[in-house]
């Protein structure tokens, strides 16, 4: 087993190849003037099942762009097989076409990884599910549940929790996590005026006297989640807190965050943390490296990976 690491992330593909006790192969990422990307493997991989580590996270573009030449590269150097681990799979949220003349772009962006010649996807907590429908290879959609559970366990008297969804559509992944800790579930009912603003409209559910819990799978601009930790403490709620899995978190989303009635965000590294996020009194990283490690050790040796979340 080979590990490939791009420069989107290269904390957590250290983390995961420490957990697996697996050095990083050594490959050589870097622009030219132009800035066109070029990859060189330095190690041999002829044969071998390769794993690389790239979340399409921003610069977004760039990033893809690293992703699919190192995929050809190592193709090219006959790797017998490869993994495309994107622990954040970017243009996820482009799933479906929401007005007329517009693009499918993660359908794009899959047939992309595909032709370019990975063999299987491993990714975590797609923004909708039947994208990986839109591969033609086998796709492993890992859920970052059971890391917030442990946390939630260890953090929270149970009997005081209620768990509350932001908006309609993510209803199924709160009611998931709400299920596994026993607690009650909530949802914010809101209507979106443009893209990146919300208006929180009603809350359904009894919050009054509880410590509530969002969750949710994409941070952006943070608005929807402080609009709806706002709703949520006029309604009686003692504290709010945010288990969300990725840290897209652009423009002021931090400044807004830390000025909002959230009392904790809580992220995984699936995105690299920049330095407001780590240096913001109420934002709190947790590693998802040993549950992309351990999904990865199964698929090399040809083990179940569902059973992860059994």
């Amino acid at each position: 087993m080979k590990l490939v690491a791009g420069n989107s992330n290269r904390a957590l593909a250290e983390a995961i190849a420490a957990y697996l006790n697996t050095p990083l192969t050594k490959c050589l990422v870097r622009r030219f003037a132009d800035m066109e990307v070029f990859v060189e493997i330095q190690e041999n991989v002829r044969g071998e099942d390769v794993f690389v580590i790239q979340s399409t996270s921003f610069p977004a573009n760039d990033n893809l762009m690293e992703l699919l030449i190192i995929i050809d590269a190592l193709r090219r150097a006959s790797a017998k097989r490869i993994t495309a681990v994107i622990p954040y799979f970017g243009y996820a949220r482009q799933d479906r076409k929401p007005a007329a003349r517009t693009p499918i772009s993660a359908k794009l962006v899959a047939n992309l990884i595909t032709r370019a010649g990975a063999d299987r996807v491993l990714t975590l907590d797609l923004h909708a599910g039947q994208i990986q429908g839109f591969f033609d290879i086998p796709t492993d959609n890992l859920y970052a549940a059971p890391v917030m559970v442990r946390d939630i366990k260890e953090r929270f008297d149970l009997s005081r929790l209620m768990v509350v969804s932001p908006d309609v559509g993510g209803v199924v992944r709160a009611r998931g996590l709400a299920k596994r800790i026993d607690a009650p579930l909530a949802i914010v009912d809101k209507r979106r005026e443009r893209p990146g603003e919300s208006e929180v409209m009603n809350i359904i559910g009894e919050v009054d006297g509880r410590i509530c819990i969002l969750v949710d799978d994409i941070v952006d601009s943070g608005g929807t989640l402080c609009n709806a930790a706002e709703a949520l403490i006029e309604q009686g709620a003692t504290e709010v807190y945010g288990y969300l899995t990725h840290g897209v978190l652009s423009g002021g989303a931090v400044a807004r965050i830390s000025a909002s009635r959230l009392r904790e965000l809580v992220i995984t590294d699936s995105i690299q943390a920049t330095e407001a996020v780590r240096v913001a009194h109420n934002i709190r990283v947790l590693s998802i490296a040993p549950l992309i490690g351990e999904a990865i050790s199964r698929t090399e040796r040809e083990e179940s990976v569902s059973s992860l979340f059994d």
